[in-house]
């Protein structure tokens, strides 16, 4: 059946989520970007980049910890809001920063509020897509944090020029408003969203109305014990290690190392995230073909992120 005759509701609630992402990386991204040009301005030291850096990944972290339990208790389009309202107004906090004190608290706040993006995300697309097409959505919106690191170079590159750096965050925090004024008044549980054809409804509930999750709650120790989480824990770690670099050292490196100025370095910037937002779509589409194949899930899955 064609996507006309199904519907496609289900795939603007997946631009929604797109779109999240790419200002989320955004916003991530200012900084690394604009480094050297803070430190000179500022006086802030390597070390005292490196405590702003740790402050975001320690919050982030902790975020993690307990924002799945909010986005279960209080639903996934209230806490996507209010998370994205949380970080647009710490990226606009960082223009009033005069010192590694002030971006650490601007950054620690950026990282609780973007701790919740990507679990509100995947808890939207199980909402909204039967299991054979999550892998796809899942890799289209995550593609979105390849988007906006591809676009924020441009969009920073453009307002520092002119106005200067403090207005390089407060363009990109405002982005996140804008963002909300569509979110909030469209995305709804299916079974309560206007304009959504009963055949749409059907297929995104094709695999039955899956069971309430059990409300006992899991320790940690045993939580521990899962392969699945200490896969996860251990590919995450390997990966982000480069990844981090590419988002908050690779422009200062960029800068010193090789002399790249600001309108020089997007550029090579553009490059390396263009080619991993390909890579983020052509996995998830990868995992959704093997499976619509007859590949078990956990193959599939497990071979797109091989590849």
């Amino acid at each position: 059946m064609s996507v006309n005759k199904i519907g496609n509701y289900r795939w603007r609630v997946v631009a929604l989520l797109f779109f999240a992402t790419t200002i989320n990386y955004i916003d991530r991204q200012v900084l690394g970007m604009l480094k050297p040009y803070i430190a000179d301005d500022l006086g802030i030291t390597e070390a005292g980049y490196g405590y702003i850096v740790s402050a975001f990944q320690a919050a982030y972290a902790l975020g993690l910890l307990f924002v799945g339990r909010l986005i279960d208790k209080y639903g996934t389009r209230i806490t996507y809001a209010i998370s994205i309202a949380i970080w647009s107004l710490a990226g606009c906090f960082h223009a009033a920063a005069r010192g590694a004190f002030g971006f650490g608290l601007a950054r620690f706040m950026l990282g609780i509020g973007e701790s919740a993006n990507f679990p509100s995300a995947v808890k939207a697309t199980a909402e909204w897509f039967p299991k054979k097409e999550r892998a796809l959505a899942t890799g289209i919106f995550n593609s979105g944090s390849n988007i906006g690191a591809v676009v924020a170079p441009i969009i920073v590159t453009a307002v520092t020029l002119k106005w200067g750096w403090q207005w390089a965050f407060i363009v990109t925090g405002l982005l996140g408003f804008i963002w909300m004024a569509f979110w909030l008044p469209m995305y709804k549980l299916p079974k309560d969203a206007k304009g959504l054809k009963k055949s749409e409804f059907d297929h995104i509930n094709q695999d039955g109305v899956e069971e309430e999750t059990k409300k006992e709650k899991i320790a940690w120790s045993q939580l521990l014990k899962f392969k699945g989480t200490i896969g996860i824990c251990l590919s995450r770690f390997v990966f982000d290690w480069v990844w981090l670099f590419f988002l908050f050292w690779a422009p200062d490196f960029l800068n010193k190392t090789h002399g790249v100025d600001l309108s020089q370095m997007q550029w090579a910037l553009i490059v390396i995230y263009t080619f991993a937002a390909f890579g983020g779509v052509a996995g998830g589409g990868l995992s959704s073909l093997l499976i619509k194949r007859g590949c078990s899930v956990p193959f599939s899955r497990k071979a797109a992120m091989l590849v």
